[in-house]
């Protein structure tokens, strides 16, 4: 019996730590964008290019044949990594015109929308706890976003390319999270790396970008820190962890993008940003701890609260 508790609290502590680590290892991505020589699309494409062949390699790798796929899986994924390549082209151009926390947090807009879709497809209103949380997050996201554009309005145009990104982040999110309910998180993310290839590259030849680099270097830290590592670690949790928790998860991003645009850029934080950046800790902490009903004992006697953490709202996988 202790067996069957253990497991399910194992195993959410391992997600939950890869979902802080894969967002502490996405941060980075704003600053290879800016140390690469080549067009912000084509940093993009470069960081699926060189991503797909490990990523397809590690799922064979891990003994996945490429079976038990049918049409509505295909589609899903192909979504998926269209709207990833869309959400990066995006995102770049962005990254370039407002600073790395502002990069980091706009374009993960996730944040907010993707715990939405998930009280919308459990048919579920938020719980009192669930929803400070979310307003505490809106409200650090809105000082973070209001001190952005009160020091800088020339960040804006960067700003809204970012959120836009993170609408789209969405959309990959919860493609993603449904190829999940089928597939294992490695062949789901090596297929929708190798779909956003394509469009990738024909948005960075559109705009006239230059694509093949001089340095390597930075395209190759974004590859392996950002796709390979980074999303690796974060579609694995997508299919243990709920929406809320996935979605507040993102908040860490900002975290260490102003650290890291501290440190390199002199990108100062001021004292609403401080706030700003304690209130989401806070909301972070309240939806990890946040109970849930477990399910009716034998008998049919009440359910009593567990922590989130002791019982995963997603399906098995």
């Amino acid at each position: 019996m202790a067996e069957t508790t253990d497991t399910p609290r194992a195993l959410h502590r391992l997600a939950f730590a890869a979902l802080i680590a894969s967002n502490m290892l996405l941060a980075f991505g704003p600053w290879f964008v800016r140390l690469a020589d080549t067009g912000p699309v084509a940093a993009g494409f470069w960081r699926v290019t060189l991503a797909a062949p490990l990523l397809l390699g590690a799922a064979f790798a891990g003994g996945w044949r490429g079976k038990g796929l049918n049409w509505g899986l295909w589609l899903m994924i192909a979504i998926a990594g269209i709207s990833f390549a869309a959400d990066l082209a995006s995102w770049h151009l962005g990254i370039l015109r407002t600073t790395l926390a502002n990069a980091t947090l706009f374009g993960n807009a996730a944040t907010l929308i993707f715990p939405i879709y998930g009280f919308l497809i459990m048919r579920a209103w938020p719980t009192r706890v669930q929803g400070l949380a979310l307003i505490l997050a809106a409200i650090g996201a809105a000082l973070l976003m209001g001190q952005s554009y009160s020091l800088n309005p020339r960040n804006l145009a960067g700003d809204l390319l970012c959120l836009l990104a993170g609408i789209l982040y969405t959309l990959y999110f919860i493609c993603m999270a449904r190829a999940r309910d089928t597939m294992s998180p490695l062949p789901a993310l090596a297929l929708s790396t190798i779909a956003g290839m394509l469009p990738l590259l024909v948005f960075a030849w559109a705009l006239g970008e230059r694509i093949l680099p001089d340095n390597w270097t930075p395209l190759i830290g974004l590859a392996l820190a950002s796709q390979v590592f980074g999303q690796g670690l974060m579609i694995y949790a997508l299919g243990q962890l709920s929406p809320l928790i996935v979605g507040l998860g993102l908040l860490t991003q900002p975290i260490v993008g102003a650290t890291v645009g501290w440190l390199v850029y002199n990108e100062r934080l001021g004292t609403a940003d401080w706030i700003g950046a304690v209130l989401v800790a806070v909301a972070l902490v309240l939806v990890r701890r946040t109970p849930r009903p477990a399910p009716l004992a034998p008998g049919g006697t009440e359910p009593r609260l567990e922590p989130e953490e002791l019982a995963p709202e997603e399906t098995p996988r």
